[in-house]
């Protein structure tokens, strides 16, 4: 099984769902001597398997693959559509119809699909995000030799992931760019320091660290891994690397002077991420509702129509958005590992 703790350079890039994750990127964070992960979120299975066999294909085998966890609760039937109405007269500007609350009920994912898909593909690492697996599932995704983490927001959850087996734990601090993973969508994400908030799990859980949140410069990178941490994990300041998937209209955001600020919003989702404030951010987020995956159905229309308006879209960037470089993924890796 593998151990990050074998890394040459101490990096993980983090698994971008929606786009920004390629597996062109997952292969350019091993030839830097870090590690990728796919992201495996809103796709279906034969998708993953798909990228899956393109890293191999590219000759990286050190990979790992990020799933989300299904939503304990169900989706709350009136919020969504109070939201839904909030939404209709912007949609209808961009030509959009919005599917009756009615079509936008559960969905798992495909998780057990994925689980299986990993365990037959023996993948080398598993992380999960969103909550933490079941200890069952854990069990079967290490027999088939993947090695288990658990992205988590605080000490209580870390101690969750360690009781459920997990190997390792990706620690999430509240500059992290895109979702937070806390494990309950309806509430409002720590902000505890992650210097402070990889401390207290180092004290209290004995497994590896991965840090996470607003990791961006060479020297933030060393001081967050003299805390602790094996590796560092860094996604935003990947967004603008050549091998990255981000729209357009993202990527070009990330360096608008205008755009200083971030934020974090329920409104494209129904869960907690961290974006660049845009005029979407500013209209919807007091009316969102915590209704994960269902709002991100809901929005999918309109996302997929201003898909070059950056004002319509989910900009997802951390607190050093600023740091993302037009450059090789391998040249950034580098020089933060």
């Amino acid at each position: 099984m593998f151990d990050l703790r074998e890394l040459s350079s101490r990096v993980v890039a983090a698994p971008m769902a929606g786009g920004p994750t390629t597996p062109e990127l997952v292969v350019a964070a091993a030839s830097a001597g870090g590690v990728g992960q796919l992201a495996a979120g809103y796709l279906t299975p034969d998708k993953v398997r798909a990228d899956i066999a393109a890293v191999r294909a590219a000759g990286t085998e050190v990979f790992g693959v990020n799933i989300f966890v299904p939503e304990p609760e169900p989706v709350n039937s009136e919020n969504l559509a109070r939201y839904r109405a909030e939404l209709v007269p912007y949609a209808r500007s961009l030509g959009v119809t919005l599917p009756d609350v009615d079509d936008l009920g559960d969905d798992d994912d495909h998780f057990e699909a994925k689980i299986r898909l990993v365990c037959d593909e023996r993948v080398p690492l598993v992380s999960f995000a969103f909550g933490c697996p079941r200890p069952e599932v854990v069990d079967e995704l290490r027999r088939h030799g993947c090695s288990v983490g658990v992205t988590v927001t605080t000490a209580a959850d870390a101690e969750t992931a360690g009781q459920a087996g997990a190997d390792w734990l990706c620690v999430q601090g509240p500059d992290a760019g895109g979702h937070r993973s806390v494990f309950d969508r309806r509430t409002n994400p720590p902000t505890q320091p992650l210097d402070e908030l990889i401390g207290e799990v180092v004290g209290r859980v004995p497994l590896p660290v991965v840090a996470a949140g607003g990791i961006s410069t060479p020297a933030r990178a060393e001081k967050v891994r003299s805390l602790g941490p094996v590796a560092v994990q860094v996604g935003t300041v990947l967004l603008r690397t050549g091998e990255a998937g981000t729209k357009p209209a993202h990527a070009a955001a990330l360096v608008d002077p205008d755009r200083t600020e971030t934020v974090v919003t329920w409104a494209f989702s129904g869960r907690p991420a961290r974006a660049l404030r845009n005029l979407f951010t500013d209209r919807f987020s007091d009316a969102a509702v915590a209704e994960y995956p269902a709002v991100n159905t809901l929005t999918g229309g309109i996302r997929r129509a201003a898909s070059n308006d950056p004002d319509g879209i989910n900009l997802w960037a951390g607190s050093g958005f600023g740091d993302a470089a037009e450059e090789s993924a391998v040249d950034t890796i580098s020089r933060l590992g």
